[in-house]
């Protein structure tokens, strides 16, 4: 039974208090293995992270403006599973899991805003690529230390305003009805499917928040690639093509990964789309982008494999003396 707060409205409609989150229902087994799986990955997730996080702190070959981006990503990529994997875990064991009004809030802040920086992260890392491949030699001059930093600052900034702004928005709705989300944790739109309210004017403050938040690194990122292909297919020899699109595959992997989801999940219209493949994709860019990002950045780069050997010697040899 839904709990209900003791004030009613006008209507004299009772305000539900707390949310259960159904998760994947399913068989004890399924869940079991659902359990596993997603426990491994968020483990793995937190470590890979990590370890690209100490690296490029402590090995000075890594002391560079894409390296500190991608040490930026990586919190990034920590915050945003620890906001949903701890509870999804206690929602599988249990086949289901009540949040409170503002556990539910709260959660849907912080993934709101890993999501948010996460947009920016990638725009500014794009740029930097675009900067290092169109304007080689003024790179330097361009990537300083006050950028990148003032850059991280800005992006984190308008991360948390523009969930702080979501969250207050989602928060003044009413819920008065069914208090059962069908998803995997408290999201926008299984939120907004279950007030009585009227939603208009919250679609159209949302996408007023979508225009900065997703809009605008969107169009950074596209426009630095259109420039990056327009300066690489000048390039005469295709080794040298190779070369300088290699220093930017990472990044377009995972851009494309994270994008492909979200717009998938945001974008595509509901009709096209099940409940069960909502949570799919939503775990995409929750739970397993996270964990794949740290993989494609350090399987792809020399940089990051030899700082891993660098540290692994250290390591060794502080053993065996």
């Amino acid at each position: 039974m839904p709990k209900l707060a003791g004030n009613q409205d006008q209507t004299n409609l009772t305000v539900v208090a707390e949310f259960i989150l159904l998760g994947f229902q399913g068989s004890q087994l399924l869940r079991n293995l659902l359990f596993f799986l997603f426990l491994v990955v968020f483990v793995a997730t937190i470590c890979g992270n990590l370890l690209i996080i100490i690296l490029v702190s402590t090995s000075k070959n890594l002391h560079t403006p894409m390296y500190f981006f991608i040490s930026q990503l990586s919190i990034s990529d920590i915050l945003l599973p620890t906001t949903i994997v701890p509870n999804l875990l206690h929602i599988l064991l249990n086949n289901g899991g009540t949040v409170s009004f503002i556990g539910c809030m709260t959660q849907f802040y912080f993934f709101d805003c890993s999501e948010a920086l996460e947009c920016f992260l990638l725009a500014v890392m794009s740029y930097d690529r675009y900067v290092a491949i169109c304007n080689p030699l003024r790179y330097t001059s361009i990537m300083t230390n006050r950028f990148c930093v003032t850059s991280i600052i800005i992006s984190w900034l308008m991360g948390n305003v523009i969930s702080f702004i979501g969250t207050i928005t989602l928060s003044k709705l009413n819920f008065c009805g069914s208090n059962i989300i069908d998803h995997l944790f408290c999201d926008f739109v299984p939120l907004l499917d279950l007030s009585c309210s009227d939603t208009f004017s919250v679609h159209l403050e949302i996408f007023a928040l979508g225009a900065p938040s997703v809009i605008v690194p969107t169009s950074i990122i596209v426009v630095s690639y259109i420039y990056i292909v327009t300066s690489v297919l000048r390039i005469p020899s295709s080794t040298g093509r190779q070369k300088a699109f290699s220093t930017c595959s990472s990044h377009l992997i995972v851009v494309s990964i994270f994008y492909g989801t979200i717009f998938s999940v945001y974008v595509l219209p509901k009709r096209e789309k099940t409940w069960v493949s909502s949570k799919i994709l939503s775990l995409l860019y929750t739970v397993f982008t996270p964990f794949i990002n740290p993989i494609i950045y350090s399987l792809r780069n020399k940089d990051i494999k030899k700082a891993v050997e660098q540290t692994l010697h250290k390591l060794i040899s502080r053993n065996k003396h």
